[in-house]
């Protein structure tokens, strides 16, 4: 069965059953807290199987869990996550990229519990791997290989109510996977970033990155202060610099001085070698634009 069919199949379905039917059709599936979207499972999406004496053993254990799809290699579809919050909608720029065909090929469109809308389409699963980003901009994610979607008939608990999962409509034509550098590059034209020395930033650098840092919006926050953090520890900070010089800038754009922290420490293990900026723009005295790197994948 099509994974769009099963989509609609499996909606009235309880979540034990339905998850039996995923496991069944050979798609794999993993845990999430009844009502919400963290995973139960100990390593999360990457324990996602289709093995049907896992999936009973989980779903007999938590009947009401909500049940999470890997998106990518691991289940053959991609999924562009149009979201709905209090700074804005991305319905405009996904009506914007479908009128010029970025996202013409869908599979399914599932209304979320919040208003949003997950589309689904098929991955590429011959080519290279289509990596999760996030548009804070265009309030529109995608979820590729490194990522995952709650599918139906999973609910969240939304301003005091369950509200589920569902699916809103089916293609009737072709199907084909969406092109998710072109997607994220309409979305948000980039222009490269400036120059990095190779010295060890002044203090007025430090005060740059810690001002763009405390600017970082929702979806931007973890990997921009890890960006941060990377190019500090590169330049020669410890960890404990680097943790005066952002912790509180990351606590300013929302993060918790745990997260932070976290973060920060994390970099200092294993610096990125990733040298573009998130999708966030660099805030100095000439406000010069950067180019997007890859964001953490939510659901």
């Amino acid at each position: 069965m099509e994974i769009s069919q099963l989509l609609l199949t499996v909606t009235t379905m309880p979540p034990r059953r339905a998850a039996h039917a995923f496991a069944r059709t050979g798609i794999p599936i993993f845990p999430c807290v009844p009502n919400g979207k963290q995973p139960m499972s100990a390593a999360g999406f990457h324990d996602a199987s289709c093995d049907l004496e896992t999936v009973d053993a989980w779903w007999g254990q938590h009947p009401d869990a909500n049940i999470g799809l890997p998106t990518g290699h691991a289940s053959g579809v991609n999924v562009v996550d149009v979201d709905i919050k209090a700074a804005g909608s991305g319905f405009v720029a996904f009506e914007r990229a479908r009128e010029v065909g970025l996202v013409d090929g869908e599979l399914a469109r599932v209304r979320t519990p919040s208003g949003g809308m997950h589309v689904y389409f098929p991955a590429p699963m011959f080519a290279e791997p289509q990596r999760c980003w996030q548009s804070a901009t265009a309030h529109i994610d995608f979820r590729g290989d490194g990522g995952y979607v709650i599918v139906p008939p999973s609910a969240l608990a939304v301003d005091g109510r369950r509200r589920s999962y569902r699916v809103s409509s089916l293609s009737t034509r072709a199907s084909k996977p969406v092109d998710a550098t072109r997607l994220r590059d309409y979305l948000d034209p980039r222009a490269a970033h400036p120059e990095r020395g190779s010295s060890t930033p002044a203090t007025t650098d430090t005060r740059h990155l810690a001002n763009w840092v405390s600017r970082l919006q929702e979806g931007e926050r973890n990997r921009g202060l890890y960006w941060a953090a990377c190019r500090l520890v590169e330049a020669g900070f410890d960890v404990a610099s680097a943790t005066d010089a952002l912790a509180r800038a990351a606590q300013h754009a929302g993060l918790s001085e745990r997260e932070a922290i976290r973060t920060i420490r994390s970099a200092a293990r294993q610096p990125s070698t990733v040298h573009e900026l998130p999708a966030a723009q660099w805030h100095d005295d000439q406000a010069r634009p950067c180019r997007e790197g890859g964001t953490p994948c939510l659901p």
